[in-house]
């Protein structure tokens, strides 16, 4: 299973302590005993929520939760994250979500509260300033990069229309300046190999190609152990983009629907601002 995280052992060693079972710290938790039994495994990480949780019943001064702020990505994507800075290419395909590296800070921060309602601001602030830096990427010439995406990613109004105008518009600058080539799929094409789950492939210099792909909390890593599941996710992703419209048609929907996010944001705009005029009728 690998080495534990630092936190599996640290949860263990206090549990131990405080004389609990699993099950018994489960029960004040009111979580199933499962869960503390993945924690303790390292194959989990505690939410926020647990952490604080845990540091009050376990009575640790805030331990866990400071290790949840001492740890930029989560468990499943750290190794992902790290290959990124020396790969020479990246190449992904993305379901539903622009991928991390494309993300403006509000549409990260938008991601974030969508996958967990409950952040404090610290942390959520902490969280979408990790992600920024990962794009520190595309200063540099290499890795090259490039995205193939779902039409269903710049049609879901992640954080509403203004979020996704912008976010468009930060991609369609990248494109422009060649920085990225990108692809969109169109959702009348149907299926392809890829549109089940997000897929990331990395080449390097010196290194074997990797591949990643990520799920629900969840995410694999595969790499010169299993090079079949590698080529497969190679597949995968060609599919993807031989269903792909050509970069200029990709190009050109992109900017349809920056306008039509414009558009609507117009929209919303002088409605408020004649519901404000009305208001102010009403009071004189």
């Amino acid at each position: 299973m690998g080495e534990r995280e630092p936190y599996a052992a640290e949860l263990r060693a206090r549990r131990d302590g405080a004389g609990l079972t699993q099950k018994d710290l489960a029960g004040l938790l009111l979580v199933h005993h499962s869960l503390v039994a993945h924690w303790e495994a390292g194959r989990r990480k505690p939410s926020y929520r647990d952490a604080q949780q845990l540091d009050k019943t376990l009575d640790t001064g805030g331990t866990f939760e400071r290790f949840l702020r001492e740890t930029p990505f989560a468990r499943h994507f750290e190794r992902a994250a790290l290959a990124e800075q020396p790969a020479t290419r990246i190449e992904e395909y993305a379901p539903v979500y622009v991928p991390g590296l494309l993300q403006t800070a509000d549409y990260a921060r938008a991601v974030f509260v969508a996958a967990r309602m409950y952040w404090p601001e610290e942390l959520l602030k902490e969280r979408v300033a990790n992600r920024l830096k990962r794009a520190e990427v595309l200063k540099r010439d290499l890795p090259e990069l490039g995205f193939i995406l779902s039409e269903a990613v710049i049609r879901i109004p992640m954080g509403g229309a203004a979020v996704m105008a912008d976010q468009l518009a930060h991609i369609i600058g990248l494109i422009r300046s060649e920085r990225i080539r990108l692809q969109v799929v169109p959702l009348a094409h149907g299926v392809h190999a890829a549109m089940g789950s997000m897929v990331c492939l990395m080449k390097f210099a010196d290194a074997p190609d990797l591949a990643y792909v990520e799920g629900l909390h969840s995410g694999t890593v595969m790499d010169a152990d299993c090079p079949e599941e590698v080529q497969l996710c190679r597949d995968a992703y060609d599919s993807a983009r031989t269903a792909a419209l050509h970069p200029d048609a990709s190009l050109r929907l992109l900017e349809t629907v920056m306008e039509e996010y414009r558009s609507h944001v117009r929209t919303l705009q002088s409605q408020q601002h004649s519901l404000a005029e009305v208001e102010l009728q009403r009071r004189g």
